[in-house]
Formats: C-alpha cells, structure tokens, sequence
C-alpha cells in the first residue's frame, strides 16, 4: 500500500513534474521493500518464538509428569505407613482387651 506523498507546489515548480513523479515513486518503492522485510522479520522472529514456547511447554509437561510421578510415590508411602500405624495400633488395643 504505498503512501500518497504531497509535495509543495514550489518543489514541483523548481525540480518539474517529472522529477518529482520519478522521486515519490522511488520513495514508495523503497517503503514497500522495507513492509516487505519488516513482514519477514517479523514472521521469522514469530516462527522462533513459536519454536521456543513449544519447546518450553514440552519441558513443562515432561517436569509436571516427574512432579505428579514423585507425588503419587510420596502417597503411596504415606499410605503405607499410615496401613501399618493402624496395624501396630490394632494390635496394641486388641493386646490391651484380651489382657483384661
């Protein structure tokens, strides 16, 4: 989309009209090559971030798989040990009741 330039009346008086053609159009050439590689910057810097934040997010799944492996072992021992505070408590009590 190139810019429509306006020009002074003076400057196309002093350098003529086709000069002045010639000029906005090398000027509009030179803003459309210049969209061109600010749109190409910026979708290649948008293909790398996107590459960084898949990446990310990979790791971000393998870490929270480990995390939810080390809490499912933590409860599994935990409920181990409370299975067997209640074992040794049974015990006691019934030990306690038939002592009597």
């Amino acid at each position: 989309m190139p810019v429509t330039m306006k020009l002074s009346k003076l400057f196309y008086d002093r350098f003529g009209e086709e000069l002045v053609s010639e000029l906005i159009d090398l000027l509009n050439q030179m803003d459309s090559a210049h969209r061109t590689d600010i749109r190409e910057l910026n979708e290649l810097n948008f293909a790398r971030f996107d590459a960084k934040l898949e990446q990310r997010i990979a790791e971000l799944r393998t870490d929270f798989a480990k995390f939810e492996a080390s809490v499912a072992n933590s409860l599994r021992e935990q409920t181990r040990f409370f299975f067997l505070a209640w074992a040794v408590l049974l015990a006691s009590n019934m030990a306690l009741w038939f002592r009597r």
